[in-house]
C-alpha cells in the first residue's frame, strides 16, 4: 500500500502535481510517525526535528511567494502539506498559524516586513504566534479591547489575549488590536490595526491554559502592559486591520479542516486495517456489515470534506468571493467527518481503542477542537443561513 494508503486516489487533487506532493510529504513525515509525535507530547517537548525537516524540504513555505523563499504555489498546496502531515499521525496545530500570518504579511506588510519574516517562515527558522481572541470578545472581533495608543512615533500596547497558541515557541506575536490615528475616539470605536510584537518585549507576560489536548503546542492567556512598539511593528496601514485579518482567516479555516481530514484518514486507515486483520469467530470482523458499513459511511463523509476543503483552498488562491463560504463549509464538514471516522475506528478496536498505544483515543480532543475553533459551528451556520440562504441575521 502506498504512503497515502486507502486514500491514495487523486479524487480530491486540484493540481497535477498534488499526488507527487502528497507522496513526498507522506514519506518525509512517515519517517517520524505517530509514535514519535506521541512521545514528543508525553515528554512535554516540541517536534523540532519534524518541523526542521518540513522546513528544509520546502513544505512550510509552499504558499509563500518564490521571491521570499517559498514555492509560490498557494494555499491549495499548503492544504496538501497540512493534511498529509496529520494523516501520518502528526497533527501539528502550529501549521495553522502559518496559514494565517504569512498571507497577511505577504498581502499587506511593507517590503521590509516581507523581507524580514517570510524567508524565515518559509524555511521554518522563524516562528510567529497569532493573537486575536479575547475573554470578553469570543468570535465577535468588533468587541476587541486590546489597544495600541500612539506614543511619539510609535505605540504603547495594552490589553489581554486568550487562547494564544505557541507563544513559547514564537519569535514574535501578530496582534490584532485597536489603535491608529483615531486615538481621540473611545477605545471601543477605534479601528483595528495589526502589529508584529517581539515575543520577548518588556511588558509581555503569559499564563498557560491547561487543556485536554494531546498536542505539543501550549495555549496561553497573554498580557500586554505598556509594551512599547516602534513604527516598524505596524502591518500595512493603520486602521485597516479588519480587512487585513481576513486574508488569514479563510486560510485558517482551510488548514483547520486539513488537520481534521488528516486525522480522519489516519483513523480510518487504522480502523480498516483492524477490520481486515481481526478475527474473532470464523472470519475477519470487516466481513460483517455492522463493522463494514459504518467505516464505509465514514469514508464517504471524509472524502466529501476533503473535496470541499480542496475546493475552498483553490477558490482562495483564485481570490474568489466564494472562498469564505467554501472555507466555512469545509471546516464544519471536516470537523464532523473526522469525529465520525475517529469514533468508528475506536469502536472497531474494542477496548484497545481506549489504549494510548493504539494512537486513536488521544486524537479525540484535537479533532473535537475544530467544532469550536477557530470559529464555532454555530457561527458557521449563522454565516451560511444569512449569506448563502438569504435569511435574516440572527445575532
Amino acid at each position: 500500500m502506498t504512503p497515502t494508503g486507502i486514500f491514495g486516489s487523486t479524487l480530491v487533487d486540484t493540481a497535477d502535481h498534488h499526488p507527487m506532493l502528497r507522496d513526498s510529504v507522506a514519506r518525509l513525515v512517515g519517517r517520524f510517525g505517530r509514535r514519535y509525535f506521541q512521545d514528543v507530547v508525553q515528554r512535554k517537548a516540541k517536534p523540532v526535528e519534524l518541523w526542521a525537516a518540513l522546513g528544509e524540504a520546502g513544505f512550510l513555505g509552499v504558499h509563500i511567494a518564490e521571491r521570499y523563499g517559498g514555492a509560490g504555489a498557494g494555499i491549495a498546496d499548503y492544504n496538501v502539506v497540512v493534511e498529509e502531515t496529520a494523516a501520518q499521525g502528526c497533527p501539528i496545530l502550529s501549521l495553522v498559524i502559518g496559514s494565517i500570518c504569512a498571507p497577511i504579511i505577504e498581502q499587506y506588510g511593507s517590503e521590509a516586513l516581507r523581507t524580514e519574516w517570510l524567508p524565515g517562515l518559509a524555511a521554518g527558522r522563524r516562528r510567529l504566534s497569532f493573537a486575536i481572541t479575547e475573554p470578553d470578545a469570543g468570535t465577535n472581533t468588533h468587541r476587541i479591547t486590546t489597544t495600541a495608543t500612539q506614543s511619539g512615533n510609535g505605540w504603547r500596547l495594552n490589553g489581554k489575549k486568550y487562547w494564544t497558541s505557541g507563544v513559547d515557541e514564537a519569535d514574535a506575536i501578530l496582534v490584532v488590536c485597536r489603535g491608529g490615528s483615531s486615538d481621540r475616539a473611545p477605545s471601543e470605536r477605534r479601528p483595528l490595526s495589526l502589529f508584529i510584537v517581539p515575543a520577548d518585549s518588556p511588558g509581555i507576560s503569559r499564563t498557560p491554559i491547561p487543556t485536554a489536548l494531546h498536542v505539543p503546542e501550549t495555549s496561553f492567556t497573554v498580557f500586554f502592559d505598556d509594551v512599547e512598539l516602534g513604527p516598524e511593528a505596524l502591518v500595512g496601514e493603520e486602521g485597516q486591520g479588519l480587512k487585513q485579518v481576513f486574508a488569514g482567516l479563510n486560510p485558517e479555516r482551510v488548514c483547520a479542516a486539513a488537520i481534521n481530514n488528516g486525522i480522519a484518514r489516519y483513523a480510518l486507515e487504522r480502523g480498516a486495517q483492524q477490520a481486515r486483520d481481526r478475527t474473532v469467530w470464523s472470519s475477519p470482523i470487516g466481513a460483517h456489515q455492522g463493522i463494514a458499513h459504518p467505516l464505509a459511511k465514514a469514508f464517504i463523509s471524509v472524502q466529501q470534506a476533503r473535496l470541499m476543503t480542496a475546493r475552498a483552498a483553490q477558490l482562495y488562491d483564485q481570490r474568489s468571493p466564494d472562498a469564505g463560504e467554501a472555507a466555512n463549509m469545509a471546516k464544519l464538514a471536516a470537523a464532523d467527518a473526522s469525529l465520525e471516522a475517529l469514533d468508528q475506528a475506536i469502536q472497531v478496536h474494542g477496548g484497545n481503542g481506549m489504549a494510548i498505544e493504539y494512537g486513536l483515543a488521544d486524537l479525540w480532543f484535537i479533532a473535537r477542537l475544530h467544532k469550536t475553533a477557530p470559529v464555532s459551528r454555530e457561527m458557521i451556520l449563522n454565516f451560511i443561513a444569512q449569506h448563502s440562504l438569504g435569511l435574516p441575521k440572527s445575532y
